[in-house]
């Protein structure tokens, strides 16, 4: 890779640092601990390579870059759509595809052909997909759902901290319920069955996520640290970052990572102005690493996890509002949930391509 665009930032520590740090894990602890709780993911080594990489990227950028879970591969394994092994996988190739990308510059083409109303809409279809596993949590103890519920509707205010809120909630509880744990290092990581792990689903999960990366992680990204802190780092640069995380990450353990404008905004809006605020998260989640027991994991009420899913859901579904075409976003997601997200992706760009010809 070669330097970032732009003057090269310091890594400074201060309270915008400290405080800054919580803005990426809004975006982070919600996801990963649903996919412990209902997948073969291993909490430990998914907070390692969190922490890991937010420290690398945050000392090689110099800048408050967020490092968080792939949504749409990550809400079809919480839904059941993917095994461990195809949500593996499926990182694993975008990792590849997004080296292939950033090191060749092809990354706006392949935008191009994506579409904004079909990123919209593949977000819009990821929040649906979180809504309706939530909600099937939810009904097995209302009353704890509720609860959650109400947490996020009286910090609503605070934009997706409430989502965080209802997670950490659930992490107090599971710690008054299996108690404090002793410190342990994560064992060796889960094995993957990858000849398995070549399927349909996998495919569709694949070009699903390909399609929220490109404009959430790379575009949009690169834009907003531009209008925010005044600094230029490319798309294609970004793109880079992301494939190398999830080539050395996910058969590591790690889930399929990325960068993401919502944690850059999160961070930005909790004080984080370089890359300090990655460092300090970095240390937290390999500090958390050392506590994420089984036990302790299997405290954490689902009630609560569905309350927590359906925050998120609608955090992510309401991005529908800022297509440039409503209809076709809001139909992307539709079909998803009648089909799977690979046929409302494919179905969507064909529209929207033939949409464009139209206009033209």
């Amino acid at each position: 890779m070669g330097p970032v665009s732009g003057e090269r930032r310091s890594v400074e520590f201060g309270a915008g640092a400290l405080t800054g740090a919580i803005g990426d894990s809004i975006t982070v602890v919600p996801l990963v601990v649903a996919l412990a709780l209902l997948t073969e993911v291993s909490l430990p080594h998914a907070l390692v390579a969190f922490g890991a990489f937010q420290i690398v990227w945050g000392v090689r950028y110099g800048l408050p870059v967020s490092v968080e879970p792939m949504k749409a591969l990550a809400a079809l394994a919480i839904a059941g759509a993917l095994t461990y092994a195809e949500l593996a996988l499926a990182g694993m190739v975008l990792g590849g595809l997004l080296l292939v990308f950033g090191l060749t510059g092809t990354l706006a083409t392949v935008e191009r052909w994506i579409g904004e109303p079909v990123i919209r809409g593949v977000q819009f279809a990821v929040g649906l997909v979180l809504l309706e596993t939530g909600l099937g949590l939810a009904v097995d103890d209302p009353l704890v759902a509720l609860a959650g519920v109400v947490i996020a509707v009286a910090l609503a205010g605070r934009g997706k901290a409430s989502a965080l809120a209802v997670a950490l909630v659930g992490v107090a509880t599971a710690l008054v319920v299996a108690g404090v744990p002793a410190p342990r290092l994560p064992g060796a990581p889960p094995t993957l069955s990858l000849g398995a792990a070549v399927t349909r689903a996998t495919f569709d999960g694949v070009i699903a996520q390909l399609a929220m990366t490109i404009g959430n992680a790379a575009l949009a990204t690169s834009l907003l640290f531009s209008d925010l802190l005044d600094a230029e780092v490319t798309p294609d640069e970004l793109s880079t970052s992301m494939g190398v995380t999830n080539l050395i990450a996910v058969p590591l353990g790690g889930v399929p990572m990325c960068h993401g404008c919502d944690g850059v905004a999160g961070k930005y809006a909790f004080g984080a102005r370089t890359g300090g605020a990655n460092v300090v998260l970095g240390v937290g989640y390999l500090a958390a690493a050392l506590f994420a027991t089984p036990a302790l994991i299997a405290a954490f009420p689902l009630a609560m996890l569905g309350a927590l899913l359906a925050v998120v859901a609608v955090s992510l579904a309401r991005n529908v509002t800022d297509s440039g075409n409503r209809a076709l976003s809001v139909g992307i997601g539709l079909l998803a949930l009648a089909t799977n997200l690979g046929v409302a992706f494919l179905a969507g760009i064909a529209v929207h391509l033939a949409w464009e010809r139209i206009g033209r």
